[in-house]
């Protein structure tokens, strides 16, 4: 197999690299991906078959992009996201090719643990909350609080998610998980309502 390997990170002979990016140790980057000038990838990423990483994207450590994500300037990915196969970023709210817009683009954060389904598409300027899961297909175009678990188009929140990754059973103001045994209390309702685990 064709490789290229640098201090720190695994980059297969079809992707590129382009210093002065930042690519953190552990990191493999595959088949036919490019990684623009000065952008950020923590350490113990996987980067699939091609993927972009634009020269303002910031991706945490530990990482898993799938085959044919492509992270735009000002996407920032925080720790432990997945981010599933084709799934798109955004980051202009009204894109025309003859008008240049750089100076729009609008701030996508993807907080720590969370998962992103294949083919979903993420709207920019919004946040994505801690350990939340977003389903395949799904439209994201408002912010999204931590563990909800969200799907359709546009998105709406579903249900609960563990940090683990299981649903969590609906109603009631205490959730256990199933799968971990973590519980969580719940606050407020309807569109306020949150979720954080309880403390021992």
């Amino acid at each position: 197999m064709n490789t290229t390997s640098t201090t720190g990170y695994w980059a297969h002979a079809t992707a590129l690299v382009d210093a002065p990016a930042t690519v953190g140790d552990g990191t493999k980057v595959w088949h036919f991906s490019h990684v623009m000038s000065g952008a950020k990838i923590g350490a113990k990423c996987s980067l699939g078959q091609n993927v972009f990483v634009g020269s303002k994207a910031v991706i945490g450590d530990n990482c898993k992009i799938q085959n044919n994500v492509s992270v735009y300037d000002d996407v920032i990915l925080g720790n432990d996201v997945f981010v599933g196969p084709s799934a798109v970023f955004t980051n202009v709210i009204n894109p025309r090719a003859f008008v240049v817009r750089k100076d729009e683009y609008k701030r996508t954060e993807i907080d720590e643990g969370a998962s992103i389904g294949a083919n979903a598409t993420l709207v920019c300027g919004y946040r994505v909350g801690a350990y939340s899961f977003i389903a395949a297909g799904a439209v994201v175009a408002r912010d999204v609080p931590p563990y909800a678990l969200m799907a359709g188009v546009p998105a709406k929140r579903i249900g609960w998610v563990c940090k683990c990754g299981v649903s969590l059973p609906k109603g009631g103001k205490k959730l256990a998980c199933s799968g971990c045994g973590t519980r969580y209390k719940v606050t407020g309702d309807g569109k306020k309502q949150r979720i954080e685990p309880k403390q021992p």
